[in-house]
């Protein structure tokens, strides 16, 4: 069982893994020496450990305690009980959902793991923004995709805020990043899918007919500014666009997410 540390001091060594949370360079930087990252709120805390990742810590104030007491019950990591000021000025910030972890990382499984027996996976192309990715997750989840692909310089699903925003679903959807950028859409299609980039050019057909038929899909999205780089667009098998209504080209990457895979699921 968890043994119930009380702490009254926010310079308390121990409270180290939490410190300064809304810092995101520190924070990267501090996770990735240390191999660790933070789950927020009951519910995600919960999926992680149920997950298989290991505590390092917990902090909660205590009226979280008896929520997550059966989570305690199995684990021989400290819980740090801490009063909700303490944690604010601890972390930077209103830690409205009472309950952190601390959990060691895993290492990433291979893209052969990741692949095997998917028919529907996302491959992500230099997505900075913790929040899209986050929620790409938790809609590639939610419509039945297979996994996640994502190329070396997207934001870190297990970073707090994208953990946060896909409630959990990184637990769930299998994901690794890919190990080679430039040719890893003639990967994909070597592997048996078929690669449809969303993007607005000109040779871009509807969704709904870019997809219809195919058995092993692959939906390719790009950064949140300039979008797909000019090799990977041009590497897909098929560029797809979402119709839009006169005036408006294009919807925000998650939300344009949420379209695609709810209409590829459907194929």
């Amino acid at each position: 069982m968890a043994q119930l540390v009380e702490i009254d001091d926010a310079a308390d060594p121990r409270l180290a893994d939490y410190r300064d949370l809304r810092d995101v360079e520190l924070r990267k930087h501090l996770e990735a020496t240390h191999g660790l990252f933070l789950a927020e709120g009951e519910k995600v805390v919960r999926r992680a450990v149920e997950a298989g990742h290991t505590p390092r810590s917990f902090l909660m104030a205590p009226r979280w305690l008896d929520g997550l007491a059966d989570v305690l019950e199995r684990s021989e990591a400290p819980c740090y009980v801490v009063s909700e000021a303490l944690a604010e000025q601890v972390t930077g910030f209103h830690v409205h959902r009472g309950a952190l972890a601390s959990l060691e990382r895993r290492p990433l499984p291979s893209l052969d793991e990741v692949l095997a027996g998917a028919r529907s996976v996302l491959v992500l192309e230099d997505l900075v923004d913790h929040t899209n990715v986050g929620a790409i997750l938790r809609s590639g989840a939610a419509l039945g995709f297979d996994a996640v692909l994502l190329a070396p310089r997207c934001a870190d699903p297990l970073y707090r805020r994208a953990i946060k925003v896909a409630m959990g679903a990184v637990f769930s959807l299998p994901w690794t990043r890919l190990p080679d950028w430039y040719d890893a859409l003639v990967d994909l299609g070597e592997r048996g899918f078929t690669t449809v980039a969303l993007t607005l050019a000109e040779d871009a057909v509807p969704i709904e007919e870019a997809v219809r038929g195919l058995d092993k899909v692959a939906l390719v999205l790009g950064s949140e500014g300039h979008g797909l780089s000019a090799r990977w667009e041009q590497s897909a098998a098929k560029r797809a666009i979402i119709p839009m209504a006169a005036g408006i080209d294009s919807l925000n990457v998650a939300a344009a997410t949420a379209v695609a895979c709810y209409v590829t699921a459907r194929r």
